[in-house]
């Protein structure tokens, strides 16, 4: 194992100032960053991350690469739930496997975001498309969990309707502000988009960590929650975003050779959702435990991938 690319990922400062809200949390800190500040960094940093991804995705041409790489996301996003599911169910009630499910198989823009920094640091680039294709990674994962729950549940859910579903997942804040500042950068022309470059790009990693300070406080409120549920939604919240990752960083190879984008195929494959799941299964399954799914992907599969998956994701990548 290259434990210098681990080295580096636990000394940079997003992480670390991730570290220290945990710690604040631990020391019983009044250490916090106000919802309003909060809400304003999260859709800064899925603006910035979604106009830059479009612009690239202007400047680069129609391929099969491109297609096969959307083709490739969202296989991967059905994959994940419906195998998932059948493991969950095991342990867990029906709506909280599919509550899960869908979680690991939906994507975390935030964890998308560090893998980006991830990349910046260790001088690699991707392609712009791999903004849509996370987008686009959100909805499919939503709908099979439901459909699994309506499938697999003992009590008929007679308030079930695709189409709101459906209509829910894209229309989620994240997905739509994501989806539009792509649109929107892909349609900006090389001096707009330089015009807009010191907000989009110079003070970008700046406020990643301080968001990272305010999950790290959000993850310390929820560890105690999260142990509570037992030894198996650990396990799980750990081996299956590394078995996920893994395997998509070999199989990836095959789709695309670009370093960039199958490093970001494999963090997408082995993150999970917090922020657009919870907001869809709030409405569409309401009997879901969110102290379960919602600590699951926050306080354990966030942190794992950024400490231990992302320089091992990325190790693999490089070997194949």
């Amino acid at each position: 194992m290259n434990y210098n690319l681990l080295i580096d990922n636990l000394t940079n400062p997003a992480f670390l100032f991730f570290i220290l809200g945990i710690i604040a949390v631990k020391l019983k800190s009044d250490l916090e960053i106000p919802p309003n500040s909060s809400k304003f960094i999260s859709l800064y940093l899925l603006f910035s991350i979604g106009f830059k991804g479009g612009h690239e995705l202007a400047i680069s041409q129609l391929s099969f690469d491109i297609i096969w790489s959307v083709i490739f996301g969202i296989a991967i996003a059905c994959a994940i739930p419906f195998y998932t599911f059948f493991i969950l169910k095991k342990k867990l009630s029906i709506d909280d496997s599919g509550a899960i499910a869908a979680s690991y198989g939906s994507v975390s823009a935030v964890t998308f975001v560090v893998a980006v920094s991830f990349l910046e640091i260790h001088g690699q680039t991707f392609s712009g498309h791999m903004v849509a294709v996370m987008a686009l990674m959100e909805a499919p994962a939503i709908i099979i969990g439901v459909i699994l729950i309506k499938l697999y549940g003992e009590k008929k859910n007679n308030n079930f309707n695709i189409g709101k579903i459906v209509g829910h997942s894209f229309t989620n804040g994240s997905v739509l502000l994501i989806m539009g500042s792509l649109i929107i950068g892909f349609l900006a022309s090389e001096q707009q988009a330089q015009g807009i470059k010191p907000f989009t790009t110079d003070i970008f990693k700046g406020f990643l960590a301080i968001f990272l300070l305010d999950m790290g406080i959000i993850s310390g409120r929820k560890l105690n929650d999260f142990i509570k549920n037992g030894l198996f939604t650990g396990l799980f919240a750990i081996m299956i975003p590394l078995i996920n990752g893994c395997l998509v960083a070999f199989l990836s190879g095959f789709i695309t050779p670009d370093i960039g984008n199958r490093f970001l195929f494999a963090i997408l494959a082995a993150s999970a959702s917090y922020i657009a799941v919870p907001a869809a299964m709030k409405i569409a399954v309401p009997n879901a435990n969110p102290g379960i799914y919602l600590p699951m992907a926050l306080a354990v599969t966030f942190p794992f991938n950024i400490i231990i998956g992302m320089p091992l994701y990325y190790m693999i990548v490089l070997a194949n």
